[in-house]
């Protein structure tokens, strides 16, 4: 059965509408409390929390992996409370990039040490909101809404230490205790949001409706109504943009949210100018250079890709794309195949060899797509080879994401179930693969 546009986007875009309603009201509080990067901080304090959790073999998005991110995320929310001092020197936003570079070094040196490093990176920056299930939406919307209670409950507190620290002390009020509470709930949030959506898109999530609302009204309720209206209009466009365009879900959706929230900005500029002919005159004049500059670039471009030094020192990888299965057995060759080299064969006995004879699932996958490209049965066998054996969630996603290309039809497969679990899932792409091709 062919699926949707609906039945491949809506989960996502479901997640996508929580993330706003929890995200756009914590941006307000993080905005106001001049702490602009306590997201990316906390975020990449609880990624490093999963990859500790890969290095001893726990598979992200697994119970154990939600448990080692969520014990990171509380560990940095204790680091950001303490850090926070009534008469500081240091601003508390130094401590937090500190942290935040501190922890991404981490991940660099702990992933290193893991098998597909590189993969688990990407993965953690991007997320795989495409694949979110309806379990994992139901609860997220759970936990969210009892953060959101709990916020709600304590909002006196919470919206006076945000808006006037220096009145909290006096009141008596314990801001440090507070400061912790409100770091634990956030890391709650950011340890689920960051396992589906990723580093990027929950950072824009947070921060760009916050500031587009704070930028067009000082009203809480208003702040709230904007944040969550530009967050449903821009996940609609960027997930659609990103079906039809056939590019991750994630990044366009941070992409779009950069254009709106530069047309906003332009917008408000125009219309609160004392001289709006001048105001247009000046954004005409920066869409000009903008356009100028992205001219010299281009053009630098061009010139250093065609440098005889630049074809030298490339000429190397491209060298041994004549290679055959014929006169190709050493094994260091077969395990260090680049996508240049693939683009250039044509023969299909050799690419066969290389995917049987690597042991890298990421480089099966590329010979896989390149082997679509010229026997598209036999490339789908090999996707369906390798969908049996992959070893890891986020390379299955991978994997059914091409078949899903050339199929229109998820055919039911579930990344995080056994192959047993999946049996009649082969079954069909076995028989999808045969009445096809």
């Amino acid at each position: 059965m062919s699926l949707s546009i609906w039945d491949i986007m809506a989960p996502a875009f479901f997640e996508c509408l929580i993330l706003v309603g929890i995200h756009s009201y914590l941006g307000i509080h993080v905005i106001k409390r001049k702490v602009i990067f306590v997201d990316l901080a906390l975020a990449q304090v609880a990624a490093l929390g999963t990859t500790v959790g890969f290095l001893f073999g726990i598979i992200p998005g697994t119970v154990g992996a939600y448990w080692f991110s969520l014990s990171f995320a509380i560990l940095g929310a204790a680091i950001f409370s303490l850090s926070r001092l009534r008469n500081e020197k240091i601003p508390q936003e130094a401590v937090i990039g500190l942290v935040y570079a501190i922890a991404a070094a981490l991940v660099i040196l702990v992933i290193d040490k893991a098998p597909h490093g590189a993969e688990h990176i990407k993965e953690l920056l991007t997320g795989s909101i495409l694949w979110v299930k309806w379990e994992t939406i139901a609860y997220a919307a759970i936990v969210y809404t009892g953060i959101g209670l709990f916020h709600f409950i304590f909002r006196k507190k919470f919206l006076l230490i945000s808006n006037n620290p220096e009145k909290a002390y006096q009141e008596g009020i314990s801001v440090r205790f507070w400061d912790f509470l409100f770091y634990v709930s956030f890391g709650l949030v950011i340890t689920h949001s960051v396992g589906t959506a990723g580093v990027l898109l929950v950072f824009v999530f947070l921060v760009v409706p916050a500031i587009t609302s704070i930028l067009i009204t000082d009203i809480l309720w208003k702040q709230l109504i904007i944040g969550w209206s530009m967050g449903l209009v821009v996940s609609v466009l960027g997930l659609y943009i990103s079906y039809i365009a056939d590019l991750p879900s994630g990044p366009t959706v941070v992409a779009f949210y950069g254009i709106m929230l530069l047309i906003v900005a332009l917008t408000l500029y125009v219309i609160r100018a004392e001289n709006r002919r001048k105001s247009l005159v000046n954004i005409t004049i920066g869409l000009i250079l903008t356009v100028f500059i992205f001219f010299i670039i281009r053009l630098l471009g061009t010139a250093f890709s065609n440098d005889p030094g630049h074809e030298h020192e490339t000429s190397g990888v491209h060298s041994d794309s004549h290679l055959t299965a014929d006169d190709n057995n050493d094994d260091t060759n077969l395990n260090d195949i680049s996508a240049i080299h693939l683009d250039k064969i044509t023969d299909q006995d050799s690419l066969e060899m290389y995917f049987r004879h690597t042991k890298d699932q990421f480089q099966q996958l590329d010979i896989a797509r390149r082997m679509v490209a010229l026997n598209t049965k036999k490339g789908s066998g090999f996707l369906l080879e390798l969908l049996r054996n992959a070893e890891y969630i986020y390379l299955r996603e991978e994997v059914i994401s091409e078949i899903e290309k050339m199929s229109h039809d998820r055919f039911g497969y579930d990344p995080e179930k056994t192959n047993r679990e999946n049996t009649l899932v082969f079954k069909k792409i076995e028989q999808w693969i045969e009445n096809n091709f």
